[in-house]
């Protein structure tokens, strides 16, 4: 009986110190593992935002239903932004484990080459921007302007009284390039019709991305000068320019940018007046940066999106664009995507029709 006992503790001791072990391995291996993070640094308005904004989130949304395990931490600017906050911003997101890391906007350009340059092994992509030479950041652009081309068809094949407006969010060449793609596209239609644009912003302001009061105002001028159709590049400040629309009532029309607006309006009531949207689809990019990461097929540079990798195009919520001009459109959408049409990107040398 006694060696019975004895044998039992001895088995059960072993047991025991056998569970520790593996127990023991377990945490340290748990603790040794890398977080499956990744990192997101919005621009103003952060994943809430109707656009780019909310794009980049939906990217990783996508990401994460073909890669199971990862998880998203992200914080968003403000308009009191500078070079320095937004450095301590992605600082943060290292901190907490986040690799790789996406970069949402133009802004960030100063900070993420500081960033990237003191931790060359957190890989970063960064929305309408690249930085040139470093070899953990891949910029991701779009050729804004085709979208932005075949929504100034749509606005010049609607308008009924030949005069249309732009509105950009801030003067750099980044939306320089939307108003000069829309301007190209109304030419193309008729290079008579009356033209008006103007900025909520300029350099280094950027709160004119977030300001739908600037862009209600710019919009109600440009409808009471007779427009008819205004397209806005402008980030939330768009929201705005639907607001007047909206007010103004039948026969003025906004059209808005980057993501389906007409979905993601902030009244549900702006559908009826948002003729068309100009998509970036920035989820494609961010699904494309995210995916290369994890496969280990990342290549520093920029990686440009367009009309051949279903990096733009145009929406039809709502059925407010005629069928002969949506076939138009997609007939030119092929132009745009086999290389025949070439968009300007400078509004200033947008004189004649393009293409």
């Amino acid at each position: 009986m006694q060696k019975k006992t004895l044998g039992r503790a001895l088995a059960g001791a072993v047991a025991a110190g056998l569970a520790l072990s593996v127990v023991s391995l377990t945490g340290t291996a748990a603790s040794a593992a890398p977080k499956k993070l990744v990192g997101i640094a919005f621009d103003l308005g952060g994943k809430e935002q109707p656009g780019f904004n909310q794009l980049a989130y939906i990217g990783f949304k996508t990401f994460a239903k073909t890669h199971p395990g990862w998880t998203e931490k992200d914080l968003q600017g403000n308009n009191a932004d500078t070079d320095a906050s937004r450095a301590q911003r992605l600082k943060l997101l290292i901190s907490a484990g986040a690799n790789p890391i996406v970069v949402v906007g133009y802004s960030y350009e100063n900070a993420l080459k500081t960033v990237a340059a003191a931790n060359p092994n957190v890989k970063f992509s960064i929305v309408d921007d690249n930085i040139a030479g470093a070899s953990n950041v891949e910029g991701l652009e779009f050729h804004a302007e085709e979208g932005s081309y075949l929504v100034g068809m749509a606005a010049a094949l609607t308008t009924k009284t030949n005069s249309v407006g732009f509105i950009g969010g801030v003067n750099i060449p980044l939306i320089q390039a939307f108003e000069a793609g829309f301007k190209a596209g109304v030419y193309k239609v008729n290079p008579k019709i009356k033209y008006q644009s103007t900025y909520a912003s300029n350099p280094p302001d950027f709160s004119g991305f977030n300001a739908p009061d600037k862009g209600h105002e710019a919009a109600l001028g440009m409808f009471q000068n007779g427009a008819d159709v205004v397209y806005s590049a402008a980030g939330s400040t768009g929201q705005g320019a639907h607001k007047a629309a909206f007010e103004l009532g039948k026969g003025h029309w906004s059209i808005g940018v980057d993501a389906d607006e007409a979905l993601y309006a902030s009244n549900a009531k702006y559908k009826s007046v948002i003729l068309t949207s100009a998509l970036k689809n920035v989820d494609v990019g961010v699904n494309s940066f995210l995916s290369d990461v994890v496969a280990g097929t990342f290549k520093s540079d920029v990686h440009y999106f367009d009309a051949s990798n279903d990096g733009v195009g145009f929406t039809t919520t709502g059925n407010h664009l005629s069928a002969a001009t949506v076939a138009k459109l997609n007939t030119i959408k092929y132009s745009l995507a086999s290389g025949a049409i070439v968009v300007p990107t400078d509004p200033t040398k947008v004189t004649l029709p393009q293409g």
